[in-house]
């Protein structure tokens, strides 16, 4: 999600904004600290304007 993010070019804090978020929960998702369930995940898709099926495959590729 880190280089979606960059791809974008949104910075932690502008992506933490669309998302109505402080920007420790984008700093804490992207640093592992913190896991995002289904639905933060479509939101912050949303926020970065990623497809969340192509970055939800490319977690599955890397965790198997």
């Amino acid at each position: 999600m880190i280089k979606a993010r960059k791809a974008a070019n949104l910075t932690q804090h502008q992506v933490a904004k669309r998302l109505r978020r402080p920007q420790s929960f984008v700093a804490k998702y992207e640093g592992g600290e913190r896991r995002v369930d289904v639905v933060e995940f479509i939101e912050i898709c949303k926020a970065i304007e990623a497809d969340p099926n192509k970055l939800l495959r490319i977690l599955v590729q890397r965790t198997a």
